[in-house]
């Protein structure tokens, strides 16, 4: 692959590589060590959601960003990397979509990179990349002084068009071929992500993403199909089995 062509696939990690949220789950070890109450969790998960939800720009940015700033404030660096291997272990391993896990591998047995782009913070989103063995990840900068998280952020939250922003950069310096390279996201909020490839990709899409993805015929991976069948059908097949147990002993004791 000569450097002019050189490709790189850009992944989005909440419902995308990851079932649920790496912030929550983050936030779900922290407090199992005791860092915050379950009051701290209550109020950052709310920031979290209504972001998710509803934040693009203006109030619901600036409350979500103001809850992060909180959120790690006074807590040491060194406890965030140890705390990185119990998160992932315990929370981020058993969520994986093992469809996106496969797309990325796929990628990396091609010679393409493999990045991680998420609002998650860098150093936690750079241990899930190395993990993944992915050839490593953006996420939201945190301000640290003497090893302790000051509670500001350098620059914006990692979301949106910061996505967007931020792999140009990187592609400018790597020598990436964006018009050749290939980015992966559930949410609508990654449309300038999306766009700013040559190969967008749409995997368990919100209904916003599904529709621009229909509309520009961007492939859509869903791997949420599956399990929306099983629990269809699951409950169908268990009253089946038990009907089917139901009957055989009536007919075994008819033919004795």
């Amino acid at each position: 692959m000569t450097a002019a062509s050189k490709q790189v696939a850009f992944f989005d990690l909440d419902n995308t590589i990851l079932r649920g949220s790496s912030l929550y789950f983050l936030g779900r070890g922290m407090y199992r060590r005791g860092y915050f109450s379950k009051h701290d969790i209550a109020n950052f998960m709310l920031a979290n959601m209504r972001f998710r939800l509803r934040g693009e720009e203006g109030v619901e940015l600036d409350k979500f960003q103001g809850a992060a700033q909180a959120f790690i404030a006074g807590h040491k660096v060194d406890e965030l990397q140890d705390l990185a291997s119990e998160v992932y272990n315990r929370y981020v391993s058993p969520s994986l979509w093992q469809g996106t896990i496969a797309i990325a591998n796929d990628h990396l047995a091609q010679g393409v990179e493999v990045w991680l782009v998420t609002a998650t913070p860098t150093e936690f989103a750079c241990y899930v990349a190395e993990r993944l063995g992915f050839t490593g990840a953006l996420g939201t900068q945190a301000e640290k002084k003497d090893g302790i998280y000051t509670g500001k952020l350098i620059g914006k939250v990692l979301h949106g068009k910061e996505k967007a922003i931020a792999v140009r950069e990187l592609a400018t310096k790597n020598g990436y071929d964006l018009a050749n390279s290939f980015a992966y996201s559930d949410s609508h909020h990654d449309i300038p992500l999306l766009e700013a490839v040559g190969n967008p990709r749409a995997i368990n899409p919100d209904t916003l993403l599904q529709l621009r993805a229909h509309k520009s015929h961007w492939p859509i991976h869903d791997y949420r199909k599956a399990r929306k069948v099983k629990a269809f059908f699951g409950p169908i097949a268990a009253r089946g089995l038990a009907l089917a147990a139901a009957i055989a002993p009536r007919k075994r004791g008819r033919s004795s």
